[in-house]
């Protein structure tokens, strides 16, 4: 049975109709054959066995008995009647019970005929009874499909309101297997079935919906485990590896004067061996021909900025332009004051765009980008406006690329004939499972060490009754010369009571810390941006030695002198967010800490946070936890919302087979780019279906 019938509208299956087409589309985004087919079942109830009446042990188990009914009658209880059946064995009687469809049930009743029944049984005055059982004749049963292991699949309030219970879609799923009786095409090669110990795809579609047996089921969802997988890594892998046959990228065979200049002179610090094996990549890439296109990940100050501002002095070394590309004003400026000077002892022309550049010098600088007098330019998304031409521009560096969607990218690329190379950076360690599914199409780099002479963060976890204790050490560490950071939470929900919250904090550290010993800066959400302005430069100079505020300092800001980050109700933050926070300090070379307030009461998954926060300082181990605590969906966050929409394997338990299947799907290619050999034609077939139906971008929801 070929794929295009696969194809079918769901209306046309035998029991649905438009309507139940209609409902089955809103619900579970199920418009085709092939869409009920990827239904998979979250659970199954175990109905290989049959009781004997005798054999009831206690009570609220799920059992099915063979039996029949030998009596039938209506008793009246205090809120209308229910009707009550006698059900009987070789071994003894029980009761069936109904409180609703107590006519249709009286008139459908078969009595002394052998009937299947199952479902929860209950024990009342040392009797048994079932409630509401599910019941088919015997002779019914021994037609069907199913006999083994009951799905259940995923299903709404809404669906079963209108009467599309889980019965109905096993209904709907036997007469899908009725038609197609089991010609299901083969969508992998032989070669990889055998070296992963594959089921084949029938034997595995027929046990995913009506598992024989446990051992059946296990073999069958891996086998469609690793399918799932390995279609995704082969687009993946497949545009990367077309990425570098054939798009051309700039060849900058020289290393010049910039790089070896600033290389001998001007290196702030000796370069980490994950730096130098980092930059290595860089180079490799940028002098292979094909456009570059890597990722790199690494924690916060891990000295990601030098080495991309090394690899722009490559591209200026050949005599093309670069830019690097933030996603704030904040971010941007930083960058660009950070590069300055170097830029400046360099004798390299840099500038500065973004939103609130005056229209003065946006004309200049759109003139000078054109005839090549500007080399370096840093900003926002104002670098991807239509006016913004470069003369030729070399290689584009990403900071927190998240933050920027697809289609801006690519407007990057088309300012040239000949796109750029392009550098993503990112501080967020993305888990590797999440960074080959998502970011599979890019190579990635990690610095994966600190530079000499940073120290671990110390983390600590404090509750309420300790606060005293905490002032203590605060007044301590401003007696040294050092300042504070004191960040509560903001929730948009709650924006009153946060505000409440961060006001009463505020109050209470005015108390604490007097006027004139101490100044303290604010910074919300409600203020206006030059106020916050105002605010975040006086803690920057040094002016104020605390800053009350509520997350906006999160990303980019940088004050080495900063030594404390005090986190109000930690437990109200994610993973993610308190290890971005922690990262605000242990930018100088000073001890640093990080203390994390919280209430007594916390739930257990709030206890795991703040556990593994204290536990460790690496970024990746962090992501891994968070990983397996909200999922992938919630860790890439919506703005990006990298996340598969995955139908049945899981990113973070089935690391081991995605790994494979990025593996095969590599060998695959490497071999056969254009899949073109004849035991790579059902992988052919397979993958052309799924460009045209469905390709890796609605994966990538």
């Amino acid at each position: 049975m070929n794929s295009h019938s696969l194809q079918t509208s769901i209306e046309f299956l035998k029991g649905v109709g438009p309507n139940r087409a209609q409902l089955l589309a809103s619900e579970l985004g199920i418009h085709c054959y092939q869409d009920l087919l990827h239904l998979f079942p979250n659970r199954y109830i175990d109905r290989t066995r049959f009781y004997k009446i005798s054999e009831i042990q206690g009570s609220n188990a799920e059992i099915q008995i063979v039996g029949q009914i030998t009596h039938i009658k209506t008793v009246s209880q205090k809120k209308g009647s229910r009707l009550v059946a006698t059900f009987k064995d070789e071994t003894g009687h029980m009761e069936l019970v109904w409180f609703r469809g107590q006519k249709w049930i009286r008139e459908n009743l078969k009595l002394t005929q052998p009937y299947v029944i199952f479902g929860r049984v209950n024990k009342f005055d040392n009797r048994f009874s079932m409630p509401h059982p599910e019941m088919e004749l015997l002779s019914e049963y021994k037609t069907r499909i199913r006999k083994g292991m009951q799905p259940i699949y995923p299903s709404t309030e809404k669906l079963v309101n209108r009467g599309i219970t889980n019965r109905v879609i096993i209904k709907l799923m036997e007469e899908l297997f009725r038609q197609f009786q089991g010609q299901f095409d083969e969508s992998l090669s032989d070669k990889i079935m055998s070296e992963a110990n594959l089921i084949d795809k029938n034997k595995a579609l027929i046990n995913i919906h009506f598992p024989t047996n446990q051992e059946l089921l296990t073999s069958s969802r891996y086998r469609l485990k690793f399918e799932e997988l390995f279609y995704i890594q082969l687009q993946l892998v497949r545009k990367n590896l077309l990425h570098k046959t054939q798009i051309k990228g700039h060849n900058f065979a020289e290393i010049g004067t910039y790089l070896n200049t600033f290389f001998k002179e001007y290196l702030p610090f000796e370069l980490t061996g994950a730096q130098k094996k980092v930059l290595k990549e860089i180079r490799h890439d940028l002098g292979s021909g094909a456009q570059m296109n890597r990722l790199l990940q690494g924690d916060v100050g891990s000295g990601k900025t030098i080495v991309a501002f090394m690899s722009m002095l490559i591209a200026l070394d050949n005599g093309y332009q670069a830019c690097l590309m933030a996603p704030t004003e904040i971010l941007s400026v930083q960058h660009y004051q950070g590069l300055y000077n170097w830029c400046k002892s360099l004798n390299i022309s840099i500038y500065l765009l973004t939103g609130s550049t005056k229209n003065s010098i946006r004309r200049e600088i759109h003139q000078k980008l054109e005839n090549g007098e500007i080399q370096l330019l840093v900003g926002t998304h104002a670098l991807i406006e239509d006016k913004v031409k470069f003369k030729n521009l070399g290689l584009a560096v990403i900071d927190e690329q998240h933050r920027f969607g697809v289609a801006q990218r690519s407007r990057l690329w088309h300012k040239n004939t000949t796109p750029p190379h392009v550098l993503v950076m990112t501080a967020t360690p993305i888990p590797r499972t999440l960074a080959m599914s998502v970011y599979g199409n890019l190579d990635l780099s990690v610095i994966d060490e600190l530079p000499p002479g940073r120290k671990d963060i110390r983390t600590v976890h404090r509750t309420d009754a300790s606060r005293l204790k905490v002032f203590r050490f605060l007044k301590e560490e401003i007696a040294k010369g050092r300042q504070v950071y004191v960040v509560y939470p903001l929730i948009q929900e709650s924006e009153a009571m946060d505000y409440k919250d961060l006001m009463d904090g505020y109050e209470s550290m005015v108390r604490e810390f007097p006027l004139p010993n101490y100044q303290i800066s604010i910074v919300h959400g409600q203020m206006k941006p030059a106020d916050k302005d105002f605010e975040m430069s006086r803690f920057v100079k040094g002016e104020t030695q605390i800053m009350v505020a509520t997350t906006v300092i999160e990303v980019g800001v940088n004050v080495p002198n900063a030594s404390v980050m005090v986190v109000e109700s930690a437990e109200r933050f994610g993973l993610s967010q308190l290890h971005q926070l922690r990262g605000r300090v242990g930018r100088g070379a000073e001890q640093s800490y990080c203390i994390l307030m919280t209430g007594h009461k916390l739930t257990r998954e709030a206890q795991t946070r703040l556990e593994t926060m204290v536990r460790t300082n690496d970024g990746f181990e962090i992501a891994e936890v968070d990983l397996k605590l909200r999922g992938p969906g919630d860790v890439m966050g919506t703005q990006q919302s990298g996340v598969l929409a995955l139908r049945i394997a899981d990113l973070v338990q089935d690391e081991p087979i995605l790994k494979l299947a990025r593996s095969m799907a590599f060998q695959v290619l490497r071999e056969d780019p254009g899949l073109k050999k004849v035991q790579n034609l059902p992988i052919r077939k397979t993958y052309q279906e799924l460009s045209k139906f469905r390709n890796i971008w609605n994966y990538i929801s």
